[in-house]
């Protein structure tokens, strides 16, 4: 189902864009690109980040103690200006080194300076983020595969 049009204009593939819509919901990409000879196509979404997810997520990461749910999602916000381990840069966030694999850090673990906390993918290159100092990992503010921005707060590390 493609628009000719005669007077030498772009001629549109419909069902090609529908594809790669398609595509991009199948893989959870933002923007996807071909190029054919002297014609372009790019699809993208939006990607809507939502600030208050984060505290969330902190939640059942320590579901084993019954009162502590509650202690983190409050003391996440005010302990994560100080304490948190932010991102240096864009990407998507992965909590293990794949996904057969034990995630990297629980809430309530202890880690040391230079383990590794999450590991961030940027242009096809997986970086891992560290532990600045020794501490112990009070929140997670990511959710495994998520998108994250330059200086968002990933763990929350005292």
């Amino acid at each position: 189902m493609a628009d000719n049009n005669n007077d030498g204009g772009m001629r549109v593939d419909v069902e090609l864009v529908r594809q790669l819509a398609t595509l991009l919901d199948e893989t959870n990409l933002t923007e996807i690109e071909v190029e054919d000879n002297d014609r372009r196509i790019r699809v993208a979404r939006e990607v809507h980040s939502v600030t208050a997810a984060p505290v969330s997520y902190a939640a059942p990461a320590s579901a084993p103690a019954a009162a502590a749910p509650a202690a983190i999602a409050e003391a996440a916000p005010a302990a994560s200006a100080a304490n948190a381990v932010k991102s240096p840069m864009v990407g998507t966030v992965y909590l293990a080194a794949n996904p057969e694999a034990k995630p990297f850090i629980a809430v309530g673990q202890k880690v040391a300076a230079g383990d590794t906390l999450v590991i961030i993918e940027a242009m096809k290159v997986m970086n891992p983020i560290t532990a600045p100092s020794a501490g112990t990992v009070s929140a997670i503010l990511i959710e495994n595969g998520q998108p994250v921005e330059f200086d968002q707060a990933l763990v929350v590390v005292e």
